[in-house]
């Protein structure tokens, strides 16, 4: 880092990516802020610096040697930090400890016998609440909240005319459970059912999945809809609307392919939003019919909704929103990108399953193809040859928000 840059981090002040400290810390408090950064998105911190931006300097000798000890003996699991030392004009000198986000969170402190986990609340360094701590296991892939029980379920909250049908005719399964145990065996072996204490109940995976109302249980199940004839949220909504369903439909597979016997989750969705995405074509066909004509590509859309049904945080209380606006539609995910994905790295094809079990039952039926690139195969390209227009990706801590621009129309309206 050069001086003119240190100057003007340290004039900036204190942030959620940058801390002040003097080099007399004790050692459990640098590993504290240490892992606090890591646990957040990286950042730095300072050495010989006062919480006003006073330079005081580092006095201690062998800095260096001390933080790679602290750090190596107090904060698991491992990672890699970079230590420099800048120099001032006065000879005051200032130690800068950087590490980028940690891609194995959470990062926990040792000390005394005890192990804390410290995340990053704007300028400070806080415990995690027992619910933080969930979203850092879950966002590390230390915990799939996938397969945690839902309380109030048993094996007769699933519909069992859809699970017949994936054993039978989507995995071809030769050998189909004959009494209620075998079922029960059966599911348990899928990560449908769970068994919490001695009490069986549906997993997350098992009733989005196949659950007759889902919502019934959990709460942030389903899709919130809403429509505005403008560019805003207005006061009166052309529609607002909650989906409740299995996400998965019921199909008649032959040799010769399959058929819609009943619709799940996905296929009511593009039923529903479809008036507000598309319209009438002008003209009739050579079959006397009116085509509809989509303002988004119809596949972009669905495989948007798709990633979002696969990919959201269940830890998160709120349902996935689809908002139809004059000029775009807007999905939004809740929960930020599974630990170091970013939506660079999305866009490029990398892939980082959230929920393993949910997209792999979504693959198997064809919602989902094998590559698993949506992003780059379909909503990207889809978009662009339809629109003229890419889509647009913001990631928060809170959600993802996809966003699919409408064509303009001739004359500019």
């Amino acid at each position: 880092m050069l001086k003119t840059e240190l100057l003007e981090v340290i004039a900036n002040g204190e942030s959620s990516g940058v801390e002040f400290k003097r080099d007399d810390i004790r050692p459990e408090q640098l590993a504290r802020e240490v892992a606090a950064l890591l646990n957040f998105r990286g950042g730095k911190v300072l050495l010989g610096v006062e919480d006003d931006g006073n330079v005081c300097g580092i006095q201690r000798k062998n800095t260096e040697e001390w933080v790679m000890n602290v750090l190596q003996s107090k904060i698991h699991p491992m990672f890699l930090p970079y230590y420099e030392e800048v120099r001032l004009d006065d000879q005051r000198v200032v130690a800068v400890i950087s590490f980028p986000q940690g891609i194995s969170k959470p990062y926990v402190v040792r000390d005394r016998g005890k192990e804390e986990i410290y995340i990053r609340v704007g300028t400070t360094s806080r415990l995690a609440t027992r619910e933080q701590q969930m979203r850092l296991f879950e966002l590390g892939g230390m915990l799939h909240t996938e397969l945690m029980p839902v309380p109030r379920t048993d094996m007769s909250s699933l519909d069992d005319a859809r699970l017949l049908n994936y054993l039978r005719d989507i995995l071809r399964d030769p050998e189909i459970p004959s009494s209620d145990e075998a079922w029960q065996a059966r599911l348990l072996g899928l990560g449908f059912l769970a068994d919490a204490a001695g009490s069986i109940c549906c997993t997350i995976a098992g009733l989005v999945l196949f659950g007759k109302h889902p919502r019934r249980y959990l709460k942030q199940a389903g899709l919130r809809l809403f429509a505005f004839a403008g560019t805003d949220k207005e006061y009166q909504a052309q529609m607002d609307d909650i989906l409740d369903g299995p996400m998965v439909g019921r199909w008649d597979v032959t040799a010769s392919g399959k058929r819609l016997i009943d619709g799940g989750l996905i296929e009511r969705f593009v039923h529903a939003i479809s008036p507000f995405i598309s319209q009438e074509a002008g003209e009739v066909d050579t079959g006397f019919r009116r085509e509809a004509e989509w303002f988004y590509p119809i596949e972009a859309v669905r495989e948007t909704l798709i990633n979002a049904l696969s990919h959201r945080d269940w830890t998160r209380f709120v349902e996935i929103e689809v908002g139809s606006y004059a000029d775009r539609l807007e999905v939004v995910s809740p929960g930020a990108l599974p630990n170091s994905m970013s939506v660079e790295k999305m866009m490029a094809g990398q892939r980082s399953p959230r929920n393993p079990l949910i997209m792999e039952v979504l693959r198997d039926y064809g919602y989902v193809d094998y590559r698993g690139m949506g992003v780059r195969t379909k909503i990207v390209p889809l978009t662009r040859a339809h629109t003229g227009i890419d889509p647009n990706f913001v990631a928060t801590e809170d959600h993802l928000k996809t966003t699919l621009y409408r064509k303009p129309q001739e004359g500019g309206r």
